[in-house]
């Protein structure tokens, strides 16, 4: 494989060598024969992939590049930028999976060869499953435009013998898309399988902004057992490389017909004639100039015509317009939406006419932005013959769901207390009332001078703090936890002259071998328990979440020691059995000590030292990060680490009731004033 022209940053050193940044900025001062940029800028180079690797090797820091961590370099650094080779790979991918043989006949040769015949062949996959060249998002490539990517082609065609195609391509999509944040609005998985969820089966699908097609493929994804027969997804989006790069996600998935566009969708809207059975959208929020001035008197508008102010329901209405009659739309919307003066008209008007049929209000962090606790609005276009009002809609607020700590939501109990509302009030119109989660509201009720939809201002409240018998449970728990924490306070501390030990590094013991250190951030296939920063940082239990990959998750095991890497402050924690067989978060670095060498509490708490901490940190302008190669421990035999060991154990085991009593009073506070402001608790 040619990879002479790979350039790569100190970031994918970083990766490479399974190290932080700090560590490379040090062997760039430290090591006279490090490699020299090549390219980038002065203060981000680039470096010669090859010279790197034979570096590192040299250094004994590598024994050998994998094959995707090769592949995905090749790709980052694309002379034409990564998207283009995203666009070229897919499409070599796309036809080693539907022609290998093809791709083995066209591969056996050099470089220019390869770019000479693959132009014929891809257009032979391509068009049939993304039809003619002009309509279609995907162009197939010339030979001058592969020349560049052959030698990625090649490792990409490597990595897919062992990964399978579909896997490869969301291996490197979502590289890309973690490497680039800003640049993406994504719908997370579990979001997005709860909007196909509350679609149902459909054989014609639309999303109008389709991004990077999470959306349409949790739609395949959920209907592959469903036997639907010659089902299109159609997707849309205004930058033609998100429109590539959809199709080309998507035909890796599924066998359906897929047809995506590069177009603003409301001012150019590509599917006028399609009536789809069920559209799915996650539009670009708060937009002034989405079209108001030009498409004042644009027929899509039933409902009226949106403000300036109301670009989202501008894409509310485009999505009905779209839709057959008794078609099922799912848009993610902000909660503004729902309560906004300037748009209570058009929500009245979606009341009276029986189209807007839910508004499911998510959990805070369910998608970005995520400090807004974001709706779900589920929409269904009305037949012409119908009456024209529906009695009731159904309102729910799965708020309850928050995490306890800011690793994630779990998902699973969102889709089943949002299903569990849905699907009976969609056959019968009606729902049993749940206090503080979902209730069937009279569309009277909802058409006053407001028209204010939000959820949690028409459901009736949970007891409060779960009720009288629940807050006396929470107090006596209180009053046992205190009382612990009184036989764990430490003993008063003996004044003596500080201690002088010799010190090693946490580097110095890792290349020892006294102990292994991995980073955290590849969710695998398992789905287990995710252990994150914030879990650690707060003492509780695993509560994230990590999106799929391939490379497999780190698995923590009892004695493991956890130490996060971002944001400053002194916090290790040792792995119990109640954490072990989680899976290790981002931003987070495990040891793992041998216990013939190291105790791992002694560990844990000399890692803690505030000065420990501060010596073995960088500062950027807006956070901290702890290099944990740099971090210190005294050199002293087992038997005293151990007696170290056990005082530092009775310290964690005072902090954690110290936790948990301020847990419980801040339980116990807030359900009493709850309780005496509703009238569930009498002051007596």
């Amino acid at each position: 494989m040619q990879e002479n022209g790979t350039e790569v940053t100190a970031a994918g050193i970083a990766r490479l060598a399974g190290v932080g940044r700090a560590a490379v900025s040090n062997w760039r001062r430290r090591h006279a024969d490090f490699p020299k940029p090549v390219g980038g800028t002065e203060t981000s180079p680039s470096f010669a992939l090859a010279e790197v690797e034979a570096w590192l090797r040299t250094q004994g820091k590598l024994a050998e590049v994998p094959l995707r961590e090769r592949v995905w370099q090749q790709l980052a650094g694309h002379p034409e930028g990564p998207v283009t080779a995203l666009v070229h790979v897919g499409c070599a991918l796309l036809l080693i999976h539907d022609r290998p043989t093809v791709w083995l006949e066209i591969g056996a040769g050099s470089d220019a060869r390869l770019a000479e015949l693959l132009p014929a062949p891809l257009d032979q996959v391509l068009t049939p499953r993304f039809g003619v060249i002009r309509k279609r998002a995907v162009d197939t490539p010339t030979a001058a435009q592969l020349l560049p990517s052959a030698p990625l082609l090649r490792g990409a065609a490597d990595l897919a013998a062992e990964l399978g195609t579909r896997k490869t391509y969301e291996f490197l999509l979502g590289r890309h898309l973690d490497a680039n944040p800003r640049q993406y609005t994504l719908t997370p998985t579990g979001l997005a399988a709860l909007m196909a969820d509350l679609a149902g089966p459909a054989p014609a699908v639309l999303d109008p902004a389709c991004g990077t097609g999470a959306l349409l493929r949790a739609v395949a994804a959920a209907q592959d057992t469903k036997a639907i027969k010659d089902q299109h997804l159609y997707g849309q989006d205004s930058a033609p490389e998100m429109a590539a790069l959809t199709a080309l996600r998507l035909a890796l998935h599924t066998r359906a017909a897929v047809r995506t566009a590069a177009a603003d969708t409301l001012r150019h809207d590509a599917y006028e004639s399609l009536r789809a059975d069920a559209v799915l959208c996650h539009p670009p929020f708060n937009e002034r100039n989405w079209g108001h001035d030009e498409l004042a008197y644009d027929p899509r508008w039933e409902y009226g015509f949106p403000a300036r102010t109301e670009s989202e329901l501008a894409w509310v209405q485009h999505a009905l317009a779209r839709l057959k009659e008794g078609g099922i739309a799912v848009l993610l919307m902000p909660p503004a939406a729902a309560s906004r003066r300037s748009g209570r008209r058009i929500r009245a008007d979606l009341l009276r006419r029986g189209a807007l049929r839910a508004v499911i209000a998510l959990p805070p962090g369910a998608a970005p932005p995520y400090n807004l606790p974001l709706h779900l609005w589920v929409l269904r276009r009305p037949a012409v013959t119908a009456h024209p009002a529906q009695p009731e809609m159904l309102l729910a607020d799965t708020g309850v769901f928050t995490a306890d700590s800011r690793g994630g939501l779990d998902w699973q109990s969102v889709r089943t207390a949002v299903l569990d509302a849905w699907r009976p009030f969609d056959r019968t119109g009606t729902v049993p009332q749940q206090p503080g989660l979902s209730r069937s509201v009279p569309v009277i009720e909802l058409l006053d001078d407001d028209v204010d939809l939000a959820p949690a201002r028409h459901l009736p409240p949970p007891a409060a703090g779960g009720g009288a018998e629940q807050l006396a449970s929470v107090r006596e728990r209180l009053g046992e936890t205190l009382r612990l924490t009184g036989d764990l306070t430490p003993p008063a501390a003996d004044p003596r002259r500080p201690s002088r030990w010799p010190l090693t590094t946490i580097g110095e013991l890792a290349r020892g071998g006294a102990l292994q250190l991995r980073t955290g951030g590849n969710g695998g296939h398992a789905r287990v328990p995710v252990l994150t920063d914030h879990d650690v940082l707060a003492g509780t239990a695993p509560s994230g979440t990590l999106p799929e990959s391939d490379e497999e998750p780190v698995l923590t095991e009892p004695g493991d020691v956890v130490v996060p890497v971002l944001g400053g402050g002194s916090i290790a924690r040792v792995v119990d059995d109640a954490t072990a067989g989680a899976a290790l978060g981002r931003n987070l670095a495990l040891l793992r000590p041998d216990p013939a060498a190291l105790d791992p509490w002694f560990l844990a708490g000399f890692l803690r030292g505030t000065a420990n901490n501060r010596q073995a940190s960088s500062y950027a302008s807006t956070a901290t990060r702890l290099d944990v190669r740099r971090l210190q421990l005294p050199r002293l035999p087992l038997d005293q680490q151990r007696t170290y060991g056990e005082r530092f154990r009775a310290l964690a085991e005072f902090e954690e009731a110290l936790r948990l009593a301020g847990r419980l009073g801040d339980q116990l506070v807030r359900g009493m004033y709850d309780g005496l402001t509703d009238g569930t608790v009498t002051p007596d």
